[in-house]
């Protein structure tokens, strides 16, 4: 199977001003000079992580999901991200993957951040998703879905990279930098973080920290406090060697783990 290139794009977000996000990304977007076989953005790209649902949801015409799609299709590369979704008049902080060809997977947010009020403005989503790209097989999650191993558990090796897309303070930084890699060890995948930077409307600072960490949970990249586009390659022999020589999932009991 051929190495998986993936281009993180960590940058400031306007607070809710979905015209200045979709404007910046496009161009940060037609910045990339690497070849790249994914692009993934931070959770909210288009607004940041607010609260104000009422004022900036769009249905999956609107122009963040057409955006995403067409950007897609121009760049020849799948791409994802987050928006806030209104489906049926309940809200859902939304992961949308864009694929060239215009097919669309979404994944809404399982936890919900309680300590910003989020379980009381979005609805909660109940089905995780699996994506394949060349072969790969890519999962999806948002923000505070890292902190819950159970819901983001690798049983018997379903998937070979998880996504993590967010809007994460710097006051916590440290508990994003550890839960990502021990996600990277616990289900021995590869793990792609992508947060934020600025300060945003409420005030909180984000220093970013994306990452792209290994199987073993070696850290092949992580940036903190700048805007930064960074294309990295993820060698699938090291995914492969890694379950071979430590084959710690035969030993998983995965019956527990589906009962919980």
């Amino acid at each position: 199977m051929q190495d998986l290139k993936v281009t993180l794009v960590q940058s400031e977000l306007a607070w809710e001003d979905i015209d200045s996000n979709l404007a910046g990304f496009n161009s940060r977007i037609d910045a990339i000079e690497e070849d790249t076989h994914l692009i993934v953005l931070p959770e909210m790209f288009s607004t940041g992580f607010t609260m104000n649902a009422a004022e900036l949801a769009q249905d999956m015409k609107g122009s963040a999901v057409k955006w995403i799609k067409e950007k897609s299709a121009e760049k020849n590369v799948d791409m994802v991200g987050s928006i806030i979704a209104d489906d049926g008049g309940k809200f859902f902080n939304r992961l949308v993957w864009a694929k060239p060809d215009g097919e669309i997977f979404t994944y809404d947010k399982k936890h919900l951040f309680r300590m910003a009020g989020e379980e009381k403005v979005y609805s909660s989503g109940s089905k995780n998703i699996t994506v394949e790209l060349n072969g790969w097989r890519i999962r999806p999650f948002i923000c505070y879905d890292l902190r819950f191993p159970v819901w983001t558990r690798n049983i018997a090796n379903q998937f070979d990279a998880a996504i993590f897309i967010a809007n994460w303070p710097e006051r916590r930084s440290a508990h994003w930098k550890a839960l990502l890699q021990a996600r990277a060890i616990e289900n021995q995948c590869y793990i792609i973080g992508v947060n934020r930077i600025g300060i945003d409307g409420n005030g909180l600072s984000y220093s970013g920290d994306s990452s792209i960490i290994d199987p073993w949970g070696t850290i092949i990249f992580q940036k903190s406090n700048q805007t930064c586009i960074y294309t990295g390659e993820l060698p699938y022999e090291t995914l492969q060697k890694s379950r071979e020589t430590f084959p710690v999932w035969m030993d998983a009991d995965n019956d527990i783990i589906r009962s919980l």
